[in-house]
């Protein structure tokens, strides 16, 4: 499974096969995977009562992330929740669905964005005696190349190259889940159809990139 640039880690080095367990995973790397790798991996592993608790976390994460939030999921969220932890056998905070009723969104307070922006600033440091100084000419550099790369058509930068799992074709559509751009499989006719695994594909994707 191919994420888009920057959206998450390589999972696949994080893999510790002989210990079965997972290292260097960040915060975010564990939401992605209980989001959206987990209830995928173990649907067809694991026996219904024991996958179904765990589709419902996952689904109760993904809406509670999402970038927008209504009182009324809020509360059908706090019902539904209910049932989770008993089967988990889990406890949460108090105040748990009383802070995201009162601040919104978890994804506009939480720390992913600082932390990745403090990780970058890190990493321009050459000078340790003088860290300020190395973090401003840094960000100067960065600043000027990122404007002189938007406007140099004819060299290849971060702002016209092809991205790293470009399937070719030209994106026509504005909405965000065809924000990627591909191709059509092959031109069907009327009795032409998808196989089951192709429909699991195509459902998966809308489902998980439509909001």
């Amino acid at each position: 499974m191919h994420f888009p640039d920057g959206y998450a880690s390589n999972i696949a080095r994080c893999v510790n096969v002989d210990g079965g367990k997972f290292t260097g995973l960040k915060s975010h790397d564990c939401h992605v995977f209980m989001q959206r790798l987990l209830p995928v991996g173990i649907r067809h592993l694991l026996p219904e009562d024991v996958v179904k608790p765990i589709m419902l976390l996952s689904r109760f994460f993904s809406q509670l992330t999402a970038k927008t939030l209504r009182k009324t999921d809020i509360l059908q969220l706090r019902h539904d929740i209910v049932q989770v932890l008993c089967k988990f056998e889990m406890i949460f905070p108090p105040a748990f669905f009383t802070k995201a009723l009162l601040a919104g969104p978890v994804n506009y307070r939480w720390m992913y964005p600082i932390e990745r922006l403090l990780g970058e600033l890190k990493k321009s440091v050459r000078n340790r005696a003088k860290p300020e100084g190395s973090i401003i000419e840094a960000w100067v550099q960065y600043e000027s190349l990122t404007f002189c790369g938007m406007y140099l058509k004819d060299v290849e930068t971060a702002f016209n190259r092809p991205q790293r799992n470009n399937d070719g074709g030209m994106r026509k559509e504005k909405l965000s889940v065809f924000a990627q751009s591909a191709r059509p499989l092959e031109i069907l006719d009327e009795e032409s159809s998808f196989s089951t695994n192709d429909m699991e594909v195509a459902h998966w994707f809308v489902l998980n990139n439509c909001e």
